[in-house]
């Protein structure tokens, strides 16, 4: 079954990290992204830009309207997706546990409809 990591994150999190945070940080990433290639759970992933860079499409009455920003006003703002196969939802949790991202902000897991 594939899940979705869906990583949210406080705006200004990361930059406030000091530099050897930001790099112990880097480093348990890099270590992160290893094991999930190495047991071959890796399908996809991708960080996203900050939410400024976002445009909001919502079509009301058969008409596109466009917004600059994110859908909604929140604390916390999608920062990525990783895309895993694996084998159960236990397996997603703890590799969730033991995920980065889950130290900057929430880390959704949402099994993918396929």
């Amino acid at each position: 079954m594939k899940y979705a990591f869906i990583a949210y994150a406080r705006p200004g999190t990361y930059a406030a990290l000091t530099d050897e945070e930001r790099a112990a940080w880097e480093a348990d990433d890099a270590e992160f992204n290893a094991e999930i290639s190495d047991r071959g759970y890796f399908v996809s992933g991708e960080g996203l830009a900050d939410p400024e860079t976002a445009t909001t499409v919502r079509v009301e009455n058969g008409q596109a309207v466009l917004t600059d920003g994110p859908f909604a006003e929140v604390e916390e703002h999608l920062g990525g997706i990783l895309v895993l196969a694996l084998p159960a939802l236990d397996t997603a949790l703890d590799l969730a546990r033991r995920c980065p991202a889950a130290r900057t902000g929430p880390l959704e897991v949402r099994p993918i409809v396929t």
